[in-house]
C-alpha cells in the first residue's frame, strides 16, 4: 500500500461569485465522500484562501525572498487536499475521481518515503 496526496484545485473568484447553497452542497458532497472512502483516508483538510498564503523562495545567495499570496499567478490555487492510501496508482486515481471539486479539479501524486 503506498500514500498518494490528492490535491483539491479551485477557482476562488468563481466560489465568491456562487451562491451560499453552492458551499453547502459541496460540504455535503465532502462528508458523504469520507464515509465512502474512509478506509482509504490519512488526513486532509480545507485551506484558508490564497490571500492568506505565505510563500518562500530561495535569494540564490543563501538567503530567502518571503511574499504574500502564492507563487504563481493563477486562476486555480490549492483549496484542500486528502492524504489517501491505496494499493496503487489505479487505485488512487479511482478515488480521486470521486472528490468533489466543482470549481476546478484535482491532481495525485504518491508520496516518495518520510
Amino acid at each position: 500500500m503506498g500514500k498518494y496526496l490528492v490535491m483539491i484545485y479551485d477557482d476562488e473568484s468563481a466560489w465568491a461569485g456562487a451562491d451560499p447553497s453552492v458551499a453547502e452542497l459541496n460540504h455535503k458532497r465532502h462528508q458523504a465522500f469520507a464515509e465512502a472512502n474512509g478506509p482509504a483516508l490519512r488526513g486532509g483538510a480545507q485551506l484558508g484562501e490564497s490571500n492568506t498564503a505565505t510563500s518562500i523562495r530561495s535569494d540564490g545567495n543563501g538567503g530567502f525572498v518571503v511574499t504574500d499570496g502564492t507563487f504563481t499567478e493563477t486562476k486555480e490555487v490549492i483549496g484542500g487536499y486528502y492524504v489517501i492510501e491505496a494499493a496503487d496508482l489505479d487505485e488512487a486515481l479511482a478515488i480521486a475521481k470521486q472528490v468533489p471539486s466543482p470549481m476546478g479539479g484535482v491532481e495525485v501524486r504518491p508520496i516518495i518515503g518520510m
